[in-house]
């Protein structure tokens, strides 16, 4: 019952979070300098094209009646329609969100698997050599720049080597009509292999390049998490019984270590739903970061709001879905 009570709160929790931050997006979109009816009609349009497309907008009114009127469409689930293209916003999202989910899984299965794995052997060869090289390299990837390692991926194995395409998701030769927007799952289910391979192809450097900074924080938290459960008494205990190694690291210190490690895991995978702008646009990748970049560069107001509450509400939803996995990972929580 108090588990229950517990989801209760947190989801009636995320509505004035929601509220709080529709109304900085709503500020900060005010503050936005540029006239969606001159985005819309363009340098040329007479004063009173300008005049009729404001009042049609409702750009004449009072920004607090505007944003009372924002909050009722949201509250009938409506994000306005984008000025740039006039098609609904919350479309716009069902059509690229399947993208960006694709991109952001796939980084984060590398970031998780290579992460751990590398914290993971590094805390149980402490000093080694293999600690030393595996932490510099999770110091480099927290430093480096994600455009710059797109640009620098791009040169070397496109330009230079020939191995993989610059960007996109599909070669433009290939014909495919897709059934759910995500390509990998939809050539499997149609057991099309040119496609699958096709796609993996055009995976591999955004996904690698997303993953790097996630793949180091969860290293870094996967080695010190273990170092602190392997210090433990009860570890010290099984080892004198005489536990098997394996045994001992699985089953007693990295299951009691992973709490932390999936707090992070869920962390990062927020960050790459919201931090994939610059990935997608490196890599002309049609998600919801190049969506929300275009819509910023293009004074796109409905977009940048729609969008940016979007990403909130997913980052949201995936805390409380590693809030859960804590029942399952230790039994001993309760809400």
């Amino acid at each position: 019952m108090r588990t229950r009570s517990y989801l209760a709160y947190r989801f009636l929790s995320i509505i004035p979070v929601l509220l709080v931050l529709s109304f900085v997006i709503f500020g900060i979109i005010e503050a936005i300098p540029g006239d969606p009816a001159q985005i819309m009609l363009g340098q040329h349009a007479t004063p009173e094209a300008l005049e009729q497309m404001r009042h049609s907008l409702g750009l004449d009114r009072p920004w607090t009646v505007r944003y009372v009127l924002f909050l009722g469409r949201l509250a009938r689930g409506d994000l306005g329609h984008s000025i740039l293209s006039g098609r609904s916003v919350l479309s716009e999202i069902a059509e690229k969100v399947p993208a960006t989910l694709e991109l952001s899984l796939v980084a984060l299965l590398l970031a998780g698997v290579l992460g751990v794995l590398a914290g993971f052997l590094s805390a149980w060869r402490q000093n080694s050599l293999f600690d030393y090289f595996a932490m510099f390299g999770s110091l480099v990837g927290v430093s480096i720049p994600i455009y710059w390692l797109g640009f620098m991926l791009i040169i070397l194995f496109s330009l230079n080597l020939g191995w993989l395409p610059t960007g996109g998701r599909l070669a433009a030769t290939i014909e495919f009509q897709p059934l759910t927007n995500f390509y990998l799952l939809d050539a499997l289910l149609s057991g099309n292999r040119e496609v699958l391979a096709d796609a993996i192809r055009h995976l591999v450097m955004p996904a690698f390049c997303l993953a790097t900074v996630p793949m180091a924080i969860i290293a870094r938290m996967t080695r010190s998490s273990m170092l602190e459960v392997l210090n433990q008494d009860y570890i010290r205990t099984a080892r004198a019984k005489g536990v098997r190694t394996g045994r001992l690291l699985f089953l007693h210190a990295f299951k009691n270590a992973s709490i932390p490690v999936v707090t992070v895991i869920g962390l990062q995978f927020g960050y790459l739903m919201g931090g994939a702008i610059l990935t997608e646009t490196v890599f002309s990748w049609p998600g919801i970061g190049r969506w929300l970049l275009d819509g910023i560069l293009g004074r796109d107001f409905p977009v940048i709001a729609g969008g940016t509450l979007f990403v909130a509400a997913a980052f949201i939803m995936v805390n409380l879905l590693v809030d859960l996995l804590y029942l399952f990972l230790d039994p001993r929580i309760r809400y």
